[in-house]
């Protein structure tokens, strides 16, 4: 079955330059979350660089995927901008996976009632 899916990626920086080999590598990583979800509407990715912080948590990245249902929210710091991407992807895969199993284990549960319950009599 071939079929297209139109995936929005919209990457901003603040207080940082995007550079195009920045935006590819977003793109080349957001990949891998667009090959195993096919029901991602969007995705947004903030990157930005505050050089008052101190360096091991200089560069943070933050992500919003929109999704058919509640929307997911991840925040990551790093001492570099494409470390803090690789985390950022890292940590919305892991968010993603947790959600498919979870409504995988909703879907195949079972609605039992427990029939043999003693029910009070109306008077």
């Amino acid at each position: 079955m071939n079929r297209q899916n139109h995936h929005e990626l919209i990457v901003s920086g603040i207080h940082l330059e995007l550079t195009p080999s920045l935006k590819t590598y977003v793109q080349e990583k957001m990949e891998r979350l667009f090959r195993h979800e096919e029901r991602i509407v969007r995705v947004r990715v903030e990157l930005e660089c505050d050089p008052k912080e101190s360096v091991t948590t200089r560069f943070k990245a933050k992500g919003h995927v929109a999704i058919h249902g509640p929307d997911m929210n991840a925040a990551v710091e790093a001492d570099e901008c494409h470390k803090a991407i690789a985390l950022l992807v890292d940590k919305l895969d892991r968010m993603l996976s947790r959600r498919a199993r979870l409504m995988k284990v909703k879907r195949h549960q079972t609605g039992r009632l427990d029939l043999e319950a003693k029910f009070p009599q109306a008077i």
